[in-house]
This record gives C-alpha cells, sequence and structure tokens, in this order.
C-alpha cells in the first residue's frame, strides 16, 4: 500500500513537472501593467459632454464651469417621460436590494 502511495506521488510530482511550461503559459505578457497600477493612474483627458470630442482637464473643467453658470431655463432638462423612467428603475434596484428572491426582471 505504500508503494502505491509512493509511485502515484512519484507520478503526480512527475506530471506536474511536465505541465509546468504549459502553466506558465497562462501567465500574463512581462511588459503587461499591473491592475493595481492602472487604478492608481490619474486620467488626464475627458471627453466633451456637449458633442463627445476629447478635451483635455483644464478644458473639460472650464467646460463644467460654463456650463453650471447657465440660468436654469437652458440647462438641459431630462423630460418627464425619462424622470419616470429612471424613477422607476431605481425602485427596481431598491426592491432587488432588499428582497432578492422575488422575480422582478
Amino acid at each position: 500500500m505504500a508503494k502505491k502511495i509512493k509511485a502515484r506521488m512519484l507520478l503526480g510530482s512527475l506530471a506536474l513537472w511536465i505541465a509546468q511550461p504549459q502553466l506558465a503559459q497562462a501567465l500574463p505578457p512581462a511588459d503587461d501593467l499591473p491592475e493595481e497600477v492602472l487604478r492608481t493612474e490619474i486620467i488626464t483627458g475627458a471627453r466633451s459632454p456637449i458633442d463627445g470630442k476629447p478635451v483635455t482637464a483644464a478644458e473639460y473643467a472650464e467646460l463644467q464651469r460654463q456650463l453650471r453658470s447657465l440660468p436654469p431655463e437652458l440647462q438641459q432638462q431630462v423630460p418627464d417621460n425619462y424622470r419616470e423612467l429612471i424613477t422607476l428603475l431605481r425602485l427596481r434596484k431598491f426592491i432587488k436590494t432588499v428582497l432578492p428572491f422575488i422575480p422582478i426582471r
């Protein structure tokens, strides 16, 4: 019995030793940046909320300041039917959070 266990352990070790190069192929390339580094990267580019064109961080801040300084009647308003839909979606999300077993689609 002890010989069978030792033989199986030897065969298992041999199989792992042979399969080792295939296991290393699952690793990302060496020049790939880790996710931890990417999470700390400061994003300095943005897109314009008006036309979607790329803008610098300073241009984006200036554009946001200009949009906030508009009178309320010129600011874009959400139509009532969209406002109602947003409210219903928020209600649905709350219900699914509190009562996850209710089948709401």
